[in-house]
């Protein structure tokens, strides 16, 4: 079942979920880490395909691994949707610009290969190596100090984007912080 039908009107609710979501919204930007920020570090493992959605939260999520048959991709324009996940501000910020643009305006998919030289995944793995990497990555980001590794997350994402100036402030606002 699509998401994307329901929440435009275009399918009428068929079962409790579906009532659930339309009764409050925020369900669904909560479930793809939108409109807020959350400065504990997020894995991705990818198994499959990460069309629309799946690419979107893909692309909130801080460190990515992906099996090699994952195929990703924003397609909402070839149906006259735009992908309003999070991709707008996020995909540019993650790839080079013209790339950003043609994933979300053109909406064609795109491997896991592809999407790793992009710098849009941090590692392609074969399948049955998929949850043991993601399980890597979280345990040596568990070996390190949780308070820092938070206040690395909050600085990048609070300084991203703003003049020298305020992104040094920001970041010895978070250092201070550690220290």
């Amino acid at each position: 079942k699509l998401t994307m039908p329901l929440i435009t009107g275009a399918r009428q609710p068929e079962d409790e979920w579906d009532e659930r979501l339309l009764a409050d919204l925020k369900q669904f930007t909560d479930a793809i880490l939108r409109g807020f920020e959350i400065y504990k570090p997020i894995i991705a493992a990818v198994n499959g395909q990460a069309l629309g959605g799946g690419t979107e939260l893909t692309n909130a999520c801080d460190l990515r691994v992906a099996a090699e048959h994952a195929v990703f991709g924003t397609p909402e324009a070839k149906v006259g949707l735009l992908p309003g996940g999070g991709s707008l501000p996020r995909l540019p910020r993650q790839v080079p610009y013209a790339r950003a643009l043609e994933i979300l305006m053109i909406g064609d998919p795109f491997s896991a290969r592809e999407a790793l030289r992009m710098g849009l995944l941090n590692y392609v793995v074969p399948a049955g190596q998929l949850m043991p990497k993601a399980l890597e990555l979280a345990g040596k980001l568990a070996d390190n100090g949780p308070l820092a590794v938070s206040k690395i997350k909050e600085g990048v994402l609070r300084s991203s984007g703003r003049p020298l100036v305020e992104a040094l402030a920001i970041e010895d606002e978070v250092s201070a912080a550690v220290l």
